[in-house]
């Protein structure tokens, strides 16, 4: 187990291969969509190995989008949604994490912007265990859930349908797997500067 000197600093970074940015909305009223963004990066910082004290910081690429039809996809980038031609990026900046009664589980807090427009919103997150490899590398895998609505973001655009509601539901069910490595990238807390002292002379 490594040891820690009181307040160091990890950063850590995202392995893109083991991590993945889903979501699922509910059409035709019973069914959902599902979808995912396949171009993203994030990079997040901690005391120690204490997640709770985590500075999270992620960027997604709006028009990496991908839910299997690219007639679909096609219009998810167009204005009537994301407007990727504009909205390079959907980005998310933790705010607060504070645990929730386990170990493992926590509630996460941060601003989430989408097509220019930044709301705070709530999500669970639930950690996996810091494993360290043979050559003392340190991965950290965790869970991040929670649900959005598209009205928040104006992305109003549906139809209704002959029967009743609409096409395409308004609440977006978000579920993210992310693995980060430190990579040996410890920062120590700097350490305090001397106190000079001077005495007047007259």
């Amino acid at each position: 187990m490594k040891i820690y000197r009181d307040g160091e600093v990890i950063n850590w970074t995202i392995d893109r291969l083991q991590s993945e940015f889903s979501f699922k909305v509910r059409h035709l009223m019973i069914s959902h969509v599902k979808g995912k963004f396949k171009g993203f990066n994030a990079s997040v910082s901690t005391t120690g190995q204490d997640f709770s004290t985590a500075d999270i910081n992620l960027n997604i690429e709006s028009e990496t989008i991908d839910t299997g039809d690219a007639k679909r996809d096609s219009h998810l980038r167009s204005a009537d949604f994301l407007y990727t031609d504009k909205h390079k990026q959907i980005t998310f900046t933790s705010t607060s994490i504070s645990r929730t009664g386990t170990s493992d589980k926590m509630e996460l807090r941060g601003n989430l912007t989408i097509v220019g427009i930044t709301k705070n919103i709530k999500l669970d997150m639930q950690m996996g265990p810091v494993a360290i490899d043979s050559l003392g590398n340190e991965t950290a895998c965790f869970m991040i859930t929670g649900k959005i609505t598209r009205e928040d973001w104006r992305l109003r655009w549906t139809t209704a349908m002959e029967a009743s509601g609409f096409l395409i539901g308004d609440e977006v069910i978000i579920s993210c797997k992310l693995e980060f490595n430190s990579m040996g990238q410890h920062d120590a807390k700097p350490e305090p500067e001397p106190v000079v002292m001077r005495i007047a002379t007259f």
